[in-house]
């Protein structure tokens, strides 16, 4: 299982380096084109973290999340090594998640920033911009979620069958 969740992080990783390459290629910092009424690219400098949580944090933010993301990525190594053979999602769980934390964490440490260039809104609602990585994150997030709670249903029915 540990060869295809790396197939998926570093499908992750090229997908996520390729696209930040070309609107740093394309974009000037803050340039925006609309693409529908609800989604525009742009170019972003995010120094912080979600939602651009500490960006303006005088630069030790810079390397307190360096230090968070290879933490975060050694913890999902860990965790696959110890991933039984038959486990049917977890693989794409840990690939997705590492990928994503690798993404943002080479940007981390090559600029100082991460790259953020997809942006969704509605009339004058914006959700953060984000980027391959952070897509690649929400979704090992959302689909451990789902696993967990899967596992969750299947323990309380085997609980509850005789």
């Amino acid at each position: 299982m540990t060869w295809r969740a790396m197939v998926v992080a570093t499908i992750s990783i090229v997908l996520d380096r390729v696209t930040k390459w070309v609107v740093v290629r394309e974009f000037e910092l803050y340039d925006r084109t609309d693409v529908l009424p609800f989604f525009s690219l742009v170019r972003w400098h995010n120094e912080g973290a979600a939602f651009s949580m500490l960006a303006n944090a005088g630069g030790w933010q810079r390397w307190f999340f360096v230090a968070l993301g290879v933490f975060f990525c050694g913890f999902i190594l860990y965790e696959l090594r110890r991933l039984p053979k038959n486990d049917g999602v977890m693989w794409i769980v840990y690939g997705l998640l590492l990928g994503g934390a690798i993404g943002n964490l080479v940007d981390r440490l090559m600029q100082g920033y991460v790259v953020d260039f997809l942006l969704f809104h509605y009339e004058s609602a914006y959700f953060p911009a984000f980027n391959i990585a952070d897509s690649s994150l929400f979704c090992g997030a959302a689909l451990w979620i789902l696993v967990m709670i899967r596992e969750a249903r299947d323990a309380r029915v085997s609980k509850d069958t005789p």
